[in-house]
């Protein structure tokens, strides 16, 4: 994890992805590069399929992440909860590295007193609170996705009023996949609301593939473009400030 920054990638699909990269694969990845992969599978009461809900939760293990099966009705307090969870989850792996370095290899917060671990879990529900949240939303826009999209949106907006709470600063960004002319498409850049998606949503157009390997692929690409060009404008302050200009 950057310091202060805490990276996730946010999957909402219904189905298999059956295009492009293994997603599996691509999770690993990104939790390799620090992002963390969670991943929400929307299902249809009357027709659960099981070879999705797996690809759901081995995305999500890949990925570091948490995943949740929910019918559409219940996707908005789903989306703030696995949020909220893979946040605690990632905050408290880090704790767990930094109590190894000071107490030893073997320490864990389960292994403290629970006094102690109280103390360590009251650090990571400050952390949560204060750390710069970076959150990247790929949303599923194949055929049958369709009749859940106003739902998407509505959940995507009540995340963002859940999350303007904290004290820490949140960016979101949002991708489609299939996008009009390639796998994916980014429809919403980097930005601190997420109220400009209203109007977006209502022009999504939706096909038949699932890309849902490439739509990985494709955030990790923007994470790493969101992090050079955080690093660019840190170079240029550090040059107005030794040049005194």
């Amino acid at each position: 994890m950057a310091k202060g920054h805490l990276k996730q990638i946010l999957l909402i699909t219904d189905g298999c992805s059956n295009h492009g990269e293994d997603p599996i694969a691509m999770a690993a990845l990104a939790n390799e590069q620090g992002i963390t992969v969670n991943v929400i599978g929307v299902v249809d009461e009357n027709a659960i399929d099981q070879e999705a809900i797996q690809e759901v939760e081995e995305i999500a293990m890949s990925g570091g992440g948490v995943h949740q099966i929910v019918y559409a009705k219940q996707l908005s307090q789903t989306v703030q909860m696995v949020t909220r969870k893979a946040m605690t989850q990632t905050l408290q792996g880090v704790v767990n590295k930094e109590l190894q370095q000071i107490l030893g290899t073997h320490t864990s917060m389960e292994e403290l007193p629970p006094e102690k671990r109280g103390e360590v879990m009251e650090v990571v529900d400050e952390l949560g609170e204060t750390v710069s949240l970076e959150i990247l939303i790929l949303v599923d826009t194949s055929a049958s996705m369709k009749p859940k999209l106003p739902t998407v949106k509505e959940a995507l907006l009540d995340l963002s009023i859940s999350l303007n709470s904290r004290i820490g600063a949140n960016q979101f960004s949002v991708s489609v996949f299939p996008g009009k002319r390639d796998d994916v498409e980014q429809v919403l850049d980097w930005t601190p609301k997420l109220e400009s998606l209203s109007s977006i949503f209502s022009k999504l157009s939706t096909g038949g593939i699932t890309p849902t390997g490439p739509a990985i692929k494709d955030a990790i690409q923007h994470f790493k473009k969101k992090r050079s060009l955080r690093s660019l404008l840190r170079n240029e302050e550090e040059y107005y400030d030794e040049s005194g200009m």
